[in-house]
């Protein structure tokens, strides 16, 4: 079985990069998503959907160089359930009320910031595995 996720959106703050015991690097960050529509009565409806995105190896370093908070990305990856429910992972909020993330590993991601927005550049791209390396310095389009 097989499944993928596809996100747009934008960062909510700069990513965090740690190393595993092993040494493997991996850095999380999280994205809004937003959606705008118009309900069966006419309002105007926005909707925010928040992802947490964990970036492994090279890619992880690559994301935490070049994405800061307002960066816009795509993220393809898959879904992580949450072990003890199966699901998104559930928390309490301050004000007592129930939130939800929903967690991710990424297998790309693709930054689509232009130059100079949320402080990032746009058009490039970091795939896990071995084929993912770090852009040459005259590469890098910002």
């Amino acid at each position: 079985m097989y499944h993928t996720i596809i996100i747009v959106g934008n960062l909510g703050k700069d990513p965090e990069m740690r190393y595993t015991p092993s040494g493997q690097a991996v850095t999380s960050f999280s994205v809004a998503s937003n959606r705008k529509y118009t309900a069966s009565n006419g309002e105007q409806v926005n909707e925010t959907i928040w992802f947490r995105v964990s970036a492994w190896g090279k890619q992880a370093e690559i994301c935490n160089q070049y994405l800061k908070k307002g960066s816009k990305v795509l993220i393809e990856g898959r879904l992580t359930p949450d072990k003890s429910t199966g699901g998104p992972r559930i928390w309490q909020k301050q004000d007592g009320s129930s939130g939800a993330s929903f967690e991710v590993t990424a297998g790309t991601v693709r930054f689509l910031s232009a130059r100079g927005e949320g402080d990032s550049g746009g058009g490039g791209m970091a795939d896990t595995g071995d084929m993912a390396t770090a852009p040459a310095e005259d590469d890098i389009p910002f």
